[in-house]
């Protein structure tokens, strides 16, 4: 029997619209086919070192039936324009101390919402200094001169101004700010190891620290882990939820990658020594790599540590003016099961 010219009309009409509706679904639904990373100089920055060079990414995103994506990497000397790159979409995801990230998390809060993906190390930050004279911060002078990633905002300027604040009194936190130096850790070492620049003093990060300290003319000051009362998160990676909103499957595969280049690192370091000084056509020695990856203090994880101890401090001296109920509200949810602080 044949339907009545009005319904077949009305089936007709639903079959097109269905198809309408069918075909803007994929388009609205599809995730992103690239992936713009960012990093800084540093051992620190390893496990996003093993995942670069073993496509780790890549090899997530197809298996969570995503396809080739491409995925771009660029390096930046610290976080503050990695964070102009991601607000102006021209980055996915950053990477850097807590300080920038707790910073565009205050910053975004209500508008692009920038959120932690997770934490990659827990590892001490020295201030190293080649001026015999300066045993503490109250040592410093006019005449000195700090080099660090970023005035102000970088997290080794961030730890700085707690160190500060602790040894010299509530509200000097930014007594020393005026000696502060923005300058990559690689220019920085260079500068201060020459003896013939300004700078004499450099609040830095593996493996420069270490490497300074092989001269016999350098001394530690102090370590962020004396100044934070124990182990604490130095870097994280961070994203806009515009990216984690719109792309579940590649998130999810972005963090697979980052726990399986930690489960390698944890696993051999021997191996990952050599594709590290390999990636970063480093000079130093295998030997000397080991040595930075054998320190106790220094670990990779995904769990943040100690977060809220900034977040506490920046938020006191006007830094962020949001402060988070806790370390998950800094972070995407998708490590809310582990036990970060």
């Amino acid at each position: 029997m044949t339907a009545p010219r009005t319904v077949r009309g009305t089936i007709f009409a639903a079959a097109g619209l269905a198809a309408l509706l069918f075909a803007a679904v994929p388009a609205a639904a599809q995730e992103a086919k690239e992936v713009r990373v960012a990093k800084q100089f540093g051992i620190s920055y390893l496990p996003m070192t093993v995942m670069e060079e073993r496509k780790l990414i890549e090899k997530h995103a197809k298996a969570a039936g995503l396809g080739d994506i491409t995925v771009s990497w660029t390096k930046f000397s610290s976080g503050a324009p990695m964070n102009e790159a991601l607000i102006s979409n021209n980055l996915d995801l950053a990477s850097g101390g807590v300080g920038p990230v707790l910073t565009i998390w205050a910053r975004t809060k209500g508008n692009l919402g920038v959120k932690g993906v997770s934490a990659i190390n827990s590892m001490p930050l020295y201030l190293n200094t080649i001026n015999p004279k300066i045993k503490s911060l109250k040592d410093f002078t006019d005449s000195d001169r700090i080099a660090l990633p970023a005035v102000k905002v970088s997290i080794q300027a961030v730890t700085l101004q707690m160190a500060a604040e602790k040894e010299l009194g509530k509200g000097k936190h930014d007594a020393l700010d005026r000696l502060t130096v923005s300058m990559s850790h690689p220019d920085a070492l260079s500068a201060m190891m020459s003896g013939r620049s300004e700078i004499n003093a450099h609040f830095t990060s593996a493996p420069f620290q270490y490497q300074e300290l092989e001269d016999s003319r350098v001394h530690r000051v102090l370590s962020s882990f004396d100044v934070l009362g124990g182990p604490s998160t130095f870097n994280t990676i961070w994203a806009t939820s515009r990216f984690h909103d719109a792309n579940p499957k590649l998130y999810r595969a972005i963090l697979a990658a980052l726990e399986e280049s930690t489960a390698m690192i944890n696993a051999n370091r021997s191996d990952v020594a050599d594709l590290w000084i390999k990636a970063e056509n480093s000079k130093l020695s295998k030997d000397f790599v080991m040595k930075i990856l054998n320190d106790p203090a220094n670990v990779f994880t995904l769990t943040p540590q100690n977060v809220m101890k900034y977040a506490e401090f920046m938020h006191r001296n006007g830094s962020i003016k949001e402060m988070p109920a806790s370390w998950k509200d800094i972070f995407f949810p998708e490590i809310h099961d582990k036990q970060g602080s």
